[in-house]
């Protein structure tokens, strides 16, 4: 059986990563409920996506917010689940019947935290209200008046209320200043566009160095000269080689003999992943997060369909938040890195049809909202199986966690 699983970030009030909504999909990538055998179905689910994958690999330590609907619940699948670092969300198509508050209440009192998914108040609510830590609001269907009596009740309670679909920056201030105490949704990947005011000038040399790793032939004499200018980046250099991402008994005590036994693709790398941090330094973490298991996800996918653009894809994933990174439109901020011309049409959506890196970038995007009947769709397009998807994902997630310790990120 397949098993699909993605991860949302969920930030808090100073924009720091508190949680991973993890969106999770089986048999053929069907969320409907057959009728038959759901004990076992369920079962299956969590064992295969979160047991056998290993939760820790999935959220990195953070709390997992995970998607409960009846059966679900009814079936007491969560018992697979350890209690710490989990929170058990009840969706709206949920019925608040008495047998299934009853199941609620034994799971808050078994240790579990419990949020309720796009909640709209109603009478027969007032039930799951009660047994609630915390409440997810979409802001796009809930009314702005609604919300703020809704944040009233919560606050009256003692509840955590949470914005979901915050898309831009200026829905993200809104929902602060109403006094949300967790957000969700993509904001943190737009960028903030500041027309009139330059790029600082920290963030101008990292660009500089990006734009040199994209010369077809590096020079790594120069190359070698802009890193010694900044102890921290040469620091981090040694340290990167040294690490056990490479395994060489070797120890590397100098920049030019790194640069030259590492060759050019892992210098292309450690140069992204070292300078990216320094682009992201008023940005929230898991923006940087983002960027590199993108970057590993799509290297991924290349691999099993055409492994001749593998670096293509790697740079296309990592840049694909460029625009975010430095507050500018991705078509100005791409030129400033002179990346392959394949790369830019792909990430400005100007490619060919059946483009291979298009069709990359656009599976990465579905796979990350949980959209899974376009993964399927896409997946087949690309000639990539679906098993492949899936595997791909979750070794990018702790490929990330592994290269950002590297270079210490």
């Amino acid at each position: 059986m397949e098993t699909f699983v993605a991860r949302q970030a969920i930030f808090d009030r100073r924009r720091t990563l508190d949680a991973y909504e993890l969106l999770y999909r089986a048999n053929g990538l069907s969320n409907q409920f057959d009728g038959q055998d759901s004990f076992s179905a369920t079962q299956q689910v969590i064992a295969s996506t979160l047991l056998s994958i290993g939760l820790e690999n999935v959220a990195g330590g953070k709390k997992a917010f995970l998607n409960f609907d009846d059966h679900l619940l009814l079936d007491e699948a969560y018992l697979s689940l350890p209690q710490q670092g989990i929170v058990i969300e009840i969706l709206e198509s949920v019925d608040p019947s008495p047998e299934l508050i009853k199941v609620c209440q034994r799971i808050r009192q078994q240790g579990y935290s419990i949020a309720l998914d796009d909640f709209v108040w109603s009478p027969a609510a007032e039930p799951l209200i009660d047994i609630a830590d915390l409440i997810k609001i979409d802001i796009h269907v809930t009314s702005r008046a609604e919300q703020g009596r809704l944040l009233d009740i919560g606050r009256s309670r003692g509840i955590a209320m949470l914005a979901e679909k915050v898309e831009t920056h200026e829905e993200f201030e809104w929902a602060w200043k109403a006094g949300y105490d967790f957000f969700q949704g993509y904001f943190f990947a737009r960028p903030v566009i500041v027309r009139g005011h330059q790029i600082p000038t920290a963030k101008t040399n990292c660009l500089r160095l990006l734009r040199e790793i994209q010369r077809p032939d590096i020079d790594f004499q120069q190359l070698a000269a802009l890193i010694r200018q900044d102890v921290s980046l040469a620091h981090k250099l040694l340290r990167y080689a040294n690490s056990a991402l490479f395994g060489r008994r070797e120890r590397f005590d100098s920049i030019s003999r790194v640069l030259m036994v590492i060759g050019e693709k892992e210098i292309r790398r450690w140069v992204t992943l070292a300078v990216l941090p320094s682009l992201a330094t008023d940005k929230p973490s898991e923006l940087l997060t983002l960027s590199i298991v993108r970057a590993r996800f799509c290297e991924r996918l290349a691999q099993t369909m055409d492994d001749r653009i593998q670096d293509k894809a790697f740079l296309m994933g990592m840049f694909s938040t460029l625009d975010a990174l430095v507050d500018r439109p991705l078509e100005e901020a791409l030129q400033e890195v002179n990346l392959d011309p394949d790369i830019n049409r792909a990430l400005l959506g100007m490619a060919p049809e059946r483009d291979p890196l298009a069709c990359i970038n656009f599976l990465t995007r579905c796979n990350e909202f949980g959209d899974w009947d376009q993964v399927e769709r896409l997946s087949q397009y690309c000639g990539i199986p679906l098993g492949a998807v899936s595997d791909a994902y979750v070794e990018a997630t702790v490929w990330a966690e592994v290269a950002m310790r590297a270079a210490r990120i």
